[in-house]
């Protein structure tokens, strides 16, 4: 276990092998970081990778006790399963990919790191191995048995999180419900207290229909659901402002009624994030036991081993989980 008084410890996964995340794991060296930053990766694959972009990074075995030298890379060796060359995927790695995660979980869990910060790995090829896999997110919340989880994207000065995710938008109003939306804003609700140290969160939620369903003329999902589950949330002493019109609701005056956005889906609100901070926004998986921030892009085949790959997004993740697990320990 991890002594209260000690700079906490942060377990990067560096993903799919034949992605951008091994280069960009390596830009984290060298940086005055508030904690450790331990790196999962194959201790070959970064040597090889250093060669192939032309940098040098002098790397440490990871030793709980025995915080690493400056300026270099804290490593904690998971090995592949078969070579890897950049930009070339292969299933063959797809369990070894997993491995990673779970020892990280298992750490986070155990209380030997922090949080944990997810470079990318690549849905598709973890499938064509045979592994039933449909992203990070839901392997984090079976893996820690997590009721619920919900995605919240952090950047430009804003906090969007999302009731429904990668649904087809035919089938968004089914999954409106009066269950997911009361859930996914208590666990919003209690991680921006915990988590982001908001003693008492303002959020904006964000209607399903255009002008929130202009009373019930252009959708009633907002009179039959939505409103009578804020209401009731709102006696329990939650601050919930909404619904409001979508097209309205990212202007800056509304924005700086709240602290946190709850958009219907994905659609909705992650483009105006995504516009005001692409290449430098994290995801958060709320809802769980643990501390998890991603970057918000994918493997970027056609960049890794280029050396071009933008380590922005990784560098918010890490610092974004380190502020996380400050304010838990408030």
């Amino acid at each position: 276990m991890a002594m209260a008084d000690a700079a906490p410890v942060l377990a990067i996964t560096s993903g799919e092998p034949a992605g951008v995340g091994p280069e960009l794991c390596l830009k984290l060296a060298g940086h005055d970081w508030p904690g450790r930053v331990v790196v999962l990766a194959d201790e070959a694959l970064l040597a090889e990778r250093m060669a192939q972009v032309g940098v040098s990074v002098p790397l440490q075995s990871y030793d709980p006790g025995m915080p690493a030298a400056r300026g270099t890379l804290e490593v904690l060796h998971t090995p592949i399963s078969v070579p890897s060359r950049a930009g070339c995927l292969d299933a063959g790695n797809a369990r070894s990919v997993l491995a990673m995660l779970d020892r990280a979980i298992d750490g986070c869990v155990r209380g030997e790191f922090a949080g944990m910060v997810t470079a990318p790995v690549h849905k598709g090829v973890i499938c064509d191995a045979g592994i039933a896999f449909s992203g990070h997110t839901e392997y984090l919340a079976e893996a820690t048995a997590a009721s619920r989880v919900v995605m919240m994207l952090v950047g430009g000065g804003l906090r969007v999180a999302l009731l429904t995710t990668h649904l087809p938008l035919a089938a968004v109003p089914a999954a409106v419900t009066p269950t997911a939306l009361a859930e996914t804003l208590q666990i919003l609700d209690h991680d921006l207290r915990t988590r982001f140290g908001l003693a008492q969160p303002r959020i904006l939620v964000a209607g399903l229909n255009p002008h929130a369903g202009e009373g019930g003329h252009m959708g009633r999902e907002e009179i039959d659901v939505i409103e009578p589950v804020l209401e009731r949330l709102r006696q329990t002493g939650m601050c919930l402002l909404g619904p409001l019109p979508a097209d309205t609701l990212f202007v800056p005056h509304t924005l700086s009624r709240g602290d946190a956005v709850l958009a219907m889906y994905h659609d909705q609100g992650l483009p105006v994030l995504k516009h005001a901070s692409f290449g430098g926004g994290v995801n958060v998986t709320l809802g769980l036991p643990i501390i998890r921030t991603s970057v918000d892009h994918g493997t970027a085949l056609d960049l890794a081993g280029t050396g071009r790959a933008d380590p922005g997004s990784l560098f918010a993740a890490v610092r974004l989980a380190f502020e996380m697990a400050g304010a838990g320990a408030r």
